[in-house]
């Protein structure tokens, strides 16, 4: 996790690592699947609460990690920010759902896999949660404004079923979104080991692409046997 120039060689931060490692999938990840459907308008309900529900795991093992390492001086700073979306998503489906939603809607295989995968990267120190705090929450602090709009026009959801979204105890995004990039570096900062949390992030945007194809996969083919048995 080092830049050389000519005068001489000097760490990277991990946000800017992690970017530059990530950035050529990140434009997959904006152009596959469900993501894409949802980007441009064109998924359905059933599509996004399916997103929604394979998530929800993943977030749990994070803010789980997070929550083990608070007394850790760069995990702690992290924790302390309390963006948990974990309950955000879980109100968001029982809105849009009712409360039978985790009987209703499959978790799926890539699912469960993207949560062990966060729940192995907070075993001993933690360090490769950084990755998955800089993927999952940076991204929403990012384009989670945009992507709120777009789904209140395209899928007609209100106020009350995208609180995913909703961040109500800061005021602030921007702020919060500058001071979380911040944590995130002087975390990394701290760590051994800086390429294992860059690498880290390949695999989370890998698992997201995944998960994104699982999700329009299941979607498509949920439609064809509806409209079968129409």
């Amino acid at each position: 996790m080092t830049a050389a120039t000519a005068e001489n060689s000097a760490p990277v931060s991990v946000v800017t690592a992690l970017y530059l490692r990530t950035k050529t999938l990140h434009v997959e990840a904006e152009r596959t699947g469900i993501i894409r459907d949802l980007l441009r308008g064109e998924a359905s309900r059933e599509g996004y609460v399916l997103l929604l529900r394979n998530l929800l795991p993943a977030y749990q093992a994070m803010e789980r990690g997070l929550e083990r390492h608070r007394g850790s001086p760069g995990l702690g700073a992290l924790a302390r920010y309390r963006l948990d979306r974990a309950p955000a998503i879980q109100s968001d489906l029982i809105a849009i759902c009712g409360k039978g939603w985790s009987r209703d809607i499959p978790l799926l295989a890539v699912g469960e896999v993207y949560a062990g995968r966060i729940a192995e990267a907070a075993e001993g120190a933690g360090a490769r949660l950084i990755a998955h705090a800089y993927t999952r929450y940076l991204g929403d602090l990012s384009g989670g404004l945009i992507l709120q709009r777009l789904l209140a026009r395209s899928l007609g959801l209100h106020p009350s079923e995208l609180s995913f979204y909703d961040f109500p105890r800061f005021s602030d995004l921007e702020a919060l979104k500058a001071g979380y990039r911040k944590a995130l570096d002087r975390a990394g900062a701290l760590v051994r080991d800086g390429d294992a949390v860059v690498e880290e992030g390949a695999v989370a945007f890998t698992l997201n692409i995944e998960l994104s194809w699982a999700v329009q996969s299941a979607t498509l083919k949920g439609s064809a046997a509806a409209a079968a048995a129409e």
